[in-house]
């Protein structure tokens, strides 16, 4: 299930600007800020000698001491925001060996030379272990990367930690046996969404600069939303699920989470490519018994991607674009949540002044679509578990082979888990006989997928007569209301899944905070796109950075005194 996962120490070096020699570091620099930091900055700063790779990682794991375990006789004021399970012992020897390349010659290794990633705690890592926050999985080490993770670590990245999660994936609510209960950046008895939970908020907290989640329902814009962050879930098929801890093959996808847009498209252009793992998820077609594709050839001309997705960034890219907006997925309003709808039509508005069509629109059929169907993850994740701890032997670390065991484990280790953890297992133990699996397959497609297409094409569903010019996104909220303590997902969330079509969720502004607290609190949409429309998405999306300020820095993890 896994490809080999040496960290390339060595790897070809890249032109990355300098270039024509070496570079010296000032012994007299300031501290570099990490608050809200991109990679561009920060990179311009190492080529200016501003910064090392090395000041940068021990700064960020500064900043994962201070703020992310409870409040110590050293730190005092700590929120205490359970985001990371567990940091790299290894990431200040790498990034000694990324300075010593980089400041002996002037080039960066890759264009992600030293950027810090957190990772969600189901993907794999060859140098710590990956629980998908169970203690049933605390042996779990496997003997190499994920697909992703290589690539990043091979593009200069430095995976800095593992993000704690839902465990399992199951839910939104942040919570998980190994790394408890992660807080909200923003007011910290909020809900920090999930799954992706202290992705979320780890980087909302700018405890890493770029971080990697996983979406089967929801569980990448579901945290961006309550964080303020960009967060994206790709087109199903694109980014590779070898080596990640499964929740549904028939809906998993990873990637990223961040608070610059462009940060996202960066990292977006390490994870994807082909990969030729039978575990890859990357299908021919969206169909569950799709063949796999067969080549590098073939991956890249059904994905049609760009050579950079940074190259599809345009400060103008709201202008001419044309938006439909979905008005049925927005709440009914009420006092409660009237500022958060007009947060919303704000930031429509903004985009219709930044030189975009925005029209309503609605999707045949929309209700059936959003509650008529189920995911696919109470079925799959059973066998799609087994097949995960299977795939490598468990002779080196002791981990546990089947679901099965797993869910013997937890009735001693994780006993008020353990009820939940066995609905799957019942669910999943001969799906192919149940008829609601069955229905949310082939049939689901078959509804679905044409009625969201006919609404991008601007057509009537039923007769197919053109409405007026085709939509390149259509947009809705990610949530259906101000986020408390406990997220009101709604089933918005459920589009993008069911089509495979890609959805980025993006900060639509910040709001005061509904509860006592002083704080703000984010307000989000999401577009969606047609199969492998990331480019659009990116676009779009960075027209809309480019005129907004929506970005509000989490108040309880400010710049750290040096």
């Amino acid at each position: 299930m896994h490809i080999s996962a040496t960290v390339i120490a060595s790897a070809v070096l890249v032109a990355c600007g300098g270039g024509d020699g070496s570079i010296t570091l000032k012994p007299d620099r300031k501290p570099f800020p990490l608050v809200e930091a991109t990679v561009s900055g920060f990179h311009a700063a190492m080529r200016n000698g501003d910064v090392s790779c090395r000041d940068v990682v021990q700064g960020y794991l500064d900043r994962i001491a201070a703020y992310d375990a409870d409040a110590t006789a050293a730190f005092p004021n700590s929120p205490g925001l359970h985001s990371v399970i567990t940091v790299n012992s290894a990431a200040l020897a790498r990034a000694d060996e990324l300075d010593r390349s980089f400041f002996a010659t002037g080039t960066m290794v890759g264009p992600m030379h030293c950027v810090t990633v957190l990772a969600k705690d189901n993907y794999d890592t060859f140098d710590m272990k990956t629980t998908a926050g169970s203690l049933a999985l605390q042996n779990n080490q496997p003997p190499d990367d994920a697909y992703t993770v290589q690539k990043i670590r091979a593009a200069g990245g430095i995976i800095i930690g593992k993000a704690n999660m839902d465990e399992f994936a199951f839910g939104f609510t942040g919570s998980s046996s190994v790394g408890g209960k992660t807080k909200n950046a923003y007011v910290p008895t909020n809900s920090a969404g999930g799954s992706s939970s202290g992705t979320g908020t780890s980087i909302a907290a700018s405890l890493a600069m770029v971080g990697l989640g996983t979406d089967t329902g929801g569980s990448v814009r579901v945290p961006a939303a309550v964080e303020g962050l960009y967060g994206l879930r790709p087109t199903l098929r694109l980014v590779s699920q070898d080596g990640i801890v499964p929740l549904a093959h028939g809906q998993d996808t990873g990637g990223p989470l961040c608070r610059s847009l462009p940060d996202c498209a960066l990292t977006m252009d390490a994870m994807v490519g082909f990969d030729t793992s039978k575990y890859s998820g990357q299908r021919t077609a969206k169909a569950w018994d799709a063949p796999l594709v067969a080549s590098a050839a073939a991956y890249d001309a059904q994905t049609s991607r760009p050579a950079s997705y940074t190259t599809t960034l345009s400060a103008d890219g709201l202008k001419g674009a044309r938006i439909g907006v979905v008005r049925g997925m927005f709440p009914t309003a009420t006092a409660a949540n009237q500022l958060f709808i007009d947060t919303l039509n704000a930031a429509l508005d903004k985009m219709r002044a930044a030189g975009a069509t925005v029209e309503d629109v609605d999707i045949a059929n929309r209700t059936t679509i959003l509650t008529g169907y189920a995911s696919l993850s109470s079925y799959e994740f059973r066998d799609d578990l087994t097949a995960y701890l299977g795939s490598w032997a468990s002779s080196g670390d002791g981990h546990l082979r089947t679901t099965e065991e797993v869910a013997a484990a937890l009735i001693t280790l994780e006993p008020t888990r353990v009820a939940n953890f066995n609905t799957y297992v019942t669910l999943g133990t001969n799906k192919e006989a149940n008829p609601i699996y069955q229905n949310n397959l082939k049939p689901r497609d078959e509804y679905v997928i044409p009625r969201v297409q006919a609404a991008l094409d601007n057509k009537d569903f039923t007769t197919g007569t053109s409405k007026g010019a085709a939509y390149d996104v259509l947009v809705y909220p990610v949530l259906q209301g101000f986020n408390s303590t406990s997220v009101n997902s709604g089933s918005n969330n459920r589009l993008s899944p069911f089509t495979g079509f890609p959805a980025l969720a993006f900060p639509a502004g910040f709001v005061k905070a509904t509860n006592a607290s002083p704080s703000v609190e984010p307000v989000t949409l999401e577009m969606i796109g047609r199969a492998f429309a990331e480019p659009t998405l990116f676009k779009l999306g960075y027209g809309w950075q480019s005129v907004t300020t929506a970005r509000v820095p989490s108040p309880l993890a400010p710049e750290l005194a040096k």
